[in-house]
């Protein structure tokens, strides 16, 4: 089911959280912070949206790691309901595509409620400061081939943010699947 996540509320600091990562390390937000900014994406294995922009992802990542910011990727979803999002197969996604970031991962869902993570890809884009400054999409194409002339709307709100410390007042919301919760 797709869903989409709220207009950004801008200056919202992020609790912080302790992850696992499919290298084997734990990640703080404080670790995964770039000098002029931090991109956390919930992502996962499965879902179409995700698999659809994944490899304009990769490459954002790596401009904007060169930009100063740091950049960190989460899987929330239930692997039991989801066996495709385990741990397991988050390791082997990451090594087979060599992500230039960290892939954690969220098996107890706290770091997602408490980011109010929506759906996959959600993207939150902070300044130097911690302070949230984009919640909006990658692009126009959803889950579709991005055309050649697509504008980058979440690299270059990232590029500005770390420019400028402030992100667009015009902000398009994600849209992606919704994060697959545990049943309570």
């Amino acid at each position: 089911m797709a869903a989409s996540p709220p207009v950004c509320d801008f200056g919202w600091r992020a609790p912080n959280f302790r992850l696992h990562g499919t290298d084997g390390k734990a990640y703080t937000l404080d670790d995964v912070a770039g000098p002029k900014g931090t991109l956390v994406m919930f992502i996962c294995n499965h879902c179409p949206y995700v698999l659809a922009v994944l490899d304009r992802i990769e490459r954002d990542a790596r401009e904007l790691q060169g930009l100063g910011i740091g950049v960190a990727a989460i899987c929330a979803n239930d692997a039991e309901a989801y066996p495709a999002d385990s741990f397991d197969k988050m390791k082997k996604m990451s090594e087979e595509r060599a992500f230039p970031f960290p892939y954690l991962h969220d098996a107890d869902q706290t770091v997602a409620r408490g980011w109010d993570a929506a759906c996959t890809p959600d993207f939150f884009g902070f300044n130097a400061e911690g302070e949230l400054q984009y919640r909006g999409r990658l692009d126009a194409s959803g889950r579709n081939p991005a055309p050649p002339d697509a504008r980058r709307e979440l690299f270059d709100a990232m590029r500005q943010i770390a420019e400028t410390g402030q992100g667009p007042a015009d902000q398009v919301a994600s849209i992606g699947c919704s994060i697959k919760w545990k049943a309570a």
